[in-house]
């Protein structure tokens, strides 16, 4: 659990480097919150309920709202582990080429020193 929730605190640090598993570590967090508000949604739907769906999608906007910053910080850092700059995260907002961030993400580290720092030690 501990590794999931680096990437909170170094929220605001766009500087430096994201390991690879520091990075997947936090989207599997961002998973595991998020589905069951996707389920209550589900089950929002299903019912009729819409007090609960606005429950439900007031509880997502609040929690997408506390997670941007760091999901933003932590994929700038892991394109610099890939000795990439920041500036490449701006592919998310081209359609298809937004799989290009996702190829970088999956990409081993930069072995040794790059141009963004030291790597990460594991922790």
């Amino acid at each position: 659990m501990h590794k999931m929730m680096i990437p909170l605190t170094r929220y605001a640090q766009f500087s430096g480097r994201a390991s690879r598993s520091e990075y997947w570590w936090f989207q599997l967090f961002i998973f595991i919150v998020f589905m069951p508000l996707h389920v209550l949604s589900f089950i929002a739907g299903y019912i009729g309920s819409e007090a609960l769906a606005w429950v439900s999608t007031g509880l997502g906007v609040v929690v997408w709202l506390a997670i941007l910053v760091p999901l933003v910080s932590v994929t700038v850092r892991r394109l610099h582990d890939t000795d990439r700059s920041g500036w490449w995260y701006l592919l998310l907002l081209v359609p298809f080429a937004n799989l290009a961030v996702l190829v970088f993400t999956l990409l081993a580290s930069t072995p040794g020193d790059n141009r963004f720092g030291a790597p990460v030690p594991h922790v």
